[in-house]
């Protein structure tokens, strides 16, 4: 149980509803992230440059298109510098931005959390996915589709908090379930070939020590562990994704990947901009979420949900 306050995403929009003609295009709003150039950043942007145009302020979008944590920080600061309306960042590696972010926030630049938080940077909130209840969701369906007993490799990046929260849900599901083994978590550092490589040395194990289940904690690497299986031939294994990436609903669709955790990263970058554009026409930016009388929540859930073969055809229309 979460002790933090939440606020739906849908509410958060009536925010926004009001005093749009006080807006310009003079107000800039950057949204930082990495990995820009995958399908997840390129939704979130959609939704953010839509907020832009809906508001008439202008939308700057800047990071690194892998994941190198020192190069989203000095976009980050690049940003802070201009003295922007507001700053939307999805956050690599939370020891190293969480100064970045404080100081931002104290020199007057509001800035908001979207996708992967840094909670102790002294950012307003966080807009995005439940990712501890994204990791429950994955796992209660691994459970079932082991039948409540098997080995499982992950795939991540530990620094980035999101992931993090996604592999303790998983793992603290796992705990009531003996049968259920983590074998390893598997730093992939932005390359998803390593990946493809560790699948193959693990598929080579058998007996006691044969890995059940390959589970991406992140958008991209699910293709290269469905695709190294299909090269081996391997067709016992069972993989679960991340995200509703055109790759991974086709691979759904083949019996490759079982299930995929959905989220709404064009909800987030549209929602974002609202919030930032909210709290600049306020003043408001030195109001924090902390509180029994606090202007804004703590967190504002975007939602998720379990894709398979049964509804993917629902998430490819869309």
């Amino acid at each position: 149980m979460r002790s933090k306050v939440t606020m739906s995403a849908a509410a958060l929009l009536l925010l926004g509803t009001m005093g749009c003609q006080r807006h310009s295009k003079s107000d800039k709003y950057y949204l930082i992230a990495g990995n820009l150039k995958v399908p997840y950043w390129k939704t979130a942007t959609a939704g953010f440059q839509q907020a832009a145009a809906d508001y008439n302020v202008t939308a700057i979008v800047d990071g690194p298109d892998g994941e190198d944590a020192g190069a989203e920080e000095d976009a980050f600061q690049k940003a802070a510098a201009t003295k922007p309306a507001g700053i939307l960042v999805s956050v690599l590696d939370a020891n190293r931005m969480q100064s970045a972010i404080t100081s931002a926030v104290r020199s007057g630049t509001p800035v908001i959390t979207i996708d992967s938080d840094a909670a102790q940077s002294g950012r307003l909130y966080f807009i995005g996915t439940d990712n501890y209840n994204a990791g429950h969701l994955g796992a209660q369906r691994l459970i079932q589709l082991l039948h409540g007993k098997g080995n499982v490799v992950f795939f991540t990046y530990p620094a980035q908090p999101n992931l993090a929260e996604r592999l303790k849900g998983y793992q603290d599901t796992f705990n009531d379930h003996a049968g259920m083994k983590t074998v390893d978590v598997v730093n992939i550092g932005g390359d998803t070939s390593i990946a493809f490589d560790k699948v193959r040395e693990y598929v080579s194990k058998t007996g006691a020590d044969k890995v059940d289940a390959f589970v991406s904690l992140e958008s991209v690497s699910a293709k290269d562990v469905a695709d190294a299986l299909d090269r081996q031939h391997v067709t016992d294994r069972t993989v679960i994704g991340m995200d509703v990436s055109p790759d991974t609903v086709e691979l759904i669709n083949k019996g490759k990947v079982a299930a995929t955790i959905a989220q709404k990263p064009w909800t987030m970058g549209y929602v974002g901009l609202k919030a930032l554009a909210h709290v600049h026409e306020d003043d408001a930016k030195d109001v924090g979420s902390t509180g029994a009388q606090a202007r804004f929540p703590a967190f504002v859930d975007t939602g998720s949900a379990l894709v398979d073969k049964e509804n993917v055809g629902a998430w490819q229309s869309k």
